[in-house]
Order: C-alpha cells, then structure tokens, then sequence
C-alpha cells in the first residue's frame, strides 16, 4: 500500500454473523468456559480459536484488527466472527501460537531481546505512517468512541472528537484556560493547544500484549484501545506500565521515538486531572 493512499474508514458492524455462526459461539461458551483456560476476557475454545467478550467491548476492535491485517505486515490475530448479543460484544478469533515476551524476558540474551526491539520498531513506524482518512479526529478505527480504563472520566467510552484540543480539554474534564490557575495546569494547556498531528495508535504495547516465537514477534494482541490519536499517545501510554510489566519501562525507548516533552505534558496532566 502506498503510504500516500487516503484510508477509506472500515465500517462498523458484526462480521460473519449469521444465526449459526452466534449460536455456535454462544454455545461453545456456554459449555466450555468451565473448563477451559481464561486469559483475561478471552476464553480459549479450542487449541486453534479463541473468543473475547463482555459488555465493555465494542465492533470496533475487530474492526480495528482487519483494517491492520488489510493496511500492514503487522501479525493480528484473525477475526473469524463477531457480534453483539445482549449487549455483549463477542470477537472470535484465530490463536496466534506464541508466548507473551514478558515471560522470560529477563533470561533472554541481548541480542534475542534487539532481534525483536527492531521488529517491534518497525512494526510502529508502519502502523504510524498510516494516513488518517479526510476529516480524521481523535477516535476509533471507523471514527466512533475511544475505550481506554486508564482515562479518567465517568463513561465507559469517550468521543469522537473533531480535533486533538477537544480530546486534550476531554482529558482535562472541560476546563479552559484562566489565569487565575496554578501556573503549571496554565503551561499544560498552552501546550495542549498546540498542533500534534493524529497517528494510529494501539494504545497499550505492553510486554503482555506482544506474542513471540523464538525471537520472532508473531502477534500483537488487545486492540481494545487503538484508535486515532495524537502522535505522542503510544509513547505515553506506552510508558504507563504495570507492576506485572515494570521491566518494560526500560525497553520502549528502544521500540517508540522517545517523547520527553510530551511525557512530562501527560504527567503534569495526570497529577491534576486524574492518574492511569
């Protein structure tokens, strides 16, 4: 795909849906998620498929994973079905084969670890040379919510919104500039409204949400949180790591431009409008 190509915007909507498809699934789940494994949201069916659900998903994943399938070489796992029944959202999926790198990553040697660091980098740089499709804000793959736990605010999803200074007030909860405000909430939103162009974001790469065989990256996982956003959100969120994954904060630096600035913009904000 030539990276001057203007993306038309997926479309939203069940994929493969028919009644058999649905009830398959409803049924699988109803028979196996005593006894099969769970990884999170997901419940492995069978060696080869898997199914993600709950009511915080939304279409727009799946959609998410066949506009990068269709627009790069990056590995996603394969949507075979999804749907929304009772206001649960169902992803069914093929099982990518590999191990989470943040299992072992510590026992791996130096040059395994940059082997898949380079991957990883270029897998980034594809996926944000992506042009947004005309008119593109901050939103989701087909231009809809955003779902991000980590974002403060009193709804499950947030957005759309026409420009990057609505989604920086978003996070802000609405407010605008005053001088009468602590001078540091003042400088964050002079640079708030500065221009940032928008990226396609995943949103949490995470050590968990990246799958390798040997030294080769075979998936990249959760694209509950992808979306278009401005160009410094992988990097922050990125940097927002958890205790299970505290290792990782060393690594991304190696994988994702490093953005001081915008880092300490987003620590500023989250120390006066709500912390991950």
């Amino acid at each position: 795909m030539s990276h001057a190509q203007i993306l038309d915007v997926p479309k939203l909507g069940p994929i493969n849906d028919g009644a058999l498809y649905r009830h398959l699934t409803l049924f699988a789940i109803a028979v196996l998620r005593r006894i099969r494994p769970f990884e999170g949201s997901v419940l492995m069916l069978t060696d080869r498929i898997c199914v993600k659900y709950g009511q915080h998903l939304d279409l727009s994943e799946a959609a998410t994973m066949r506009f990068i399938s269709q627009n790069t070489s990056i590995p996603v796992p394969k949507v075979l079905c999804a749907f929304t029944h009772q206001r649960c959202t169902y992803i069914v999926m093929e099982r990518i084969k590999g191990n989470y790198i943040g299992a072992g990553w510590v026992y791996r040697s130096e040059e395994s670890k940059a082997k898949i660091l380079a991957q990883l980098k270029s897998m980034v740089e594809e996926m944000r040379k992506l042009p947004p499709p005309a008119g593109m804000g901050v939103g989701s793959v087909v231009g809809g919510p955003l779902y991000d736990g980590r974002v403060p605010g009193t709804s499950l999803r947030f957005g759309p919104f026409s420009s990057v200074q609505d989604f920086h007030r978003h996070l802000r909860g609405g407010m605008d500039f005053d001088p009468k405000l602590d001078p540091e909430v003042q400088e964050l939103i002079r640079q708030h409204d500065k221009s940032f162009p928008i990226a396609f974001t995943h949103g949490d790469l995470s050590s968990l949400n990246i799958l390798a065989r040997g030294d080769t990256v075979v998936g990249i996982i959760d694209w509950e949180t992808a979306g278009w956003y401005p160009s410094y959100w992988e990097y922050t969120t990125a940097c927002q790591v958890n205790p299970q994954n505290s290792f990782w904060i060393n690594e991304i630096d190696k994988f994702i431009t490093p953005m001081p600035d915008e880092l300490a913009m987003e620590r500023t904000r989250q120390k006066y409008f709500g912390d991950f």
